[in-house]
């Protein structure tokens, strides 16, 4: 089904960042996302935090917290602050497209009159060692306080795990903290886990807020593509490291999900079980004889069968003749 917005009949209108629809709709929450969605209507006006929280229905502190986000996602970039009392009013206007690049830590630290020079994050910090950082770094108080809003209040390893991330890695605040709410989505926000993606970020140069966004795509267009072969395999559990490896050729082969689904059907037929690497011989076979839908190779069973009809003698379907054709159809289907 086709949709097609009819904007003429709302008259008077505002405009919301293209990198909010591209990258952001996927992972703010509904409160964030209103939270901006007011700001951008009152841009170039003063807004109070509880004024924010009266027109969004999304409580105070929450309402802040939604800020801070954007804040740091640099979506959005404040003219005053939100005082203790929240009564100092915010002037919100969008930042402009293009990111800038985000000081360190370390250098926020360096500046101050003790600098010192932090560990490695497998040394493990210690909280004397990580409220000093929070002292002289405002980003890290507001990836703290961001990381919170995302997996809740925040274990000792994962304040360690979120200065290694910055200061280390020198992945960018927005991106960390695109990867935690990615995290936060699959519901896999353990500090291995999301140290494990942030080194390959890091690694392969993902850091800016469209490389970490285009990454999640692909993060997320696999894990559909794996969900789909699950539910066709009647599997219960993930696929094992081999298992996922076949899937991740699959896809990379532009094998159709009814393809391959068939390719099941016909291995269940002939072996009555499961098996990755036979399947994965009847695709292999199947597209070198040319055959990339599940069409081609009923063509071809059919073209089979009507040949066989036309010059077999008069036998049980289900005898030699049934016998000669699995053994010809085999060919191509193995």
């Amino acid at each position: 089904m086709e949709y097609k917005v009819n904007c003429g009949i709302w008259g008077a209108m505002f405009g919301v960042p293209v990198i909010v629809a591209d990258n952001f709709l996927k992972l703010a929450t509904g409160e964030q996302i209103k939270v901006l969605l007011y700001l951008l209507r009152c841009s170039g006006k003063n807004c109070t935090s509880e004024e924010i929280s009266a027109n969004t229905g999304v409580a105070v502190q929450v309402a802040e917290d939604a800020v801070l986000f954007w804040q740091q996602a640099n979506v959005i970039t404040p003219q005053g602050t939100i005082s203790v009392a929240n009564t100092t009013p915010l002037i919100m206007q969008p930042q402009p497209v293009e990111v800038p690049e985000a000081k360190t830590a370390l250098a926020q630290v360096q500046t101050q009159p003790t600098p010192s020079k932090l560990p490695d994050h497998k040394i493990n910090l210690s909280g004397g060692e990580i409220a000093e950082i929070m002292k002289n770094s405002q980003d890290i108080r507001d990836l703290f306080k961001i990381a919170e809003s995302i997996v809740g209040t925040l274990k000792n390893s994962q304040m360690n795990s979120i200065i290694w991330m910055y200061d280390h890695l020198g992945l960018k605040k927005e991106v960390i903290i695109i990867l935690l709410t990615y995290c936060a989505s699959i519901k896999k926000t353990n500090t291995a886990y999301v140290e494990k993606i942030a080194f390959t970020w890091s690694e392969n140069d993902i850091n800016t807020m469209e490389a970490a966004q285009d990454e999640i795509q692909k993060r997320n267009t696999t894990r559909d593509y794996i969900l789909s072969i699950m539910e066709k395999f009647e599997m219960n559990r993930r696929p094992t490291a081999k298992q996922a490896e076949f899937i991740e050729q699959w896809k990379n082969a532009g094998f159709k999900l009814e393809l391959i689904h068939y390719a099941y059907e016909k291995t269940i037929e002939q072996i009555n079980k499961l098996s990755f690497d036979y399947i994965n011989k009847i695709l292999l076979s199947w597209r070198d004889s040319g055959f990339m839908t599940v069409q081609d190779v009923k063509n071809a069973e059919s073209d089979f069968r009507k040949n066989k009809k036309g010059t077999s003698s008069k036998k049980p379907e289900n005898d030699t003749d049934m016998e000669e054709y699995e053994s010809i159809i085999n060919q191509f289907l193995y």
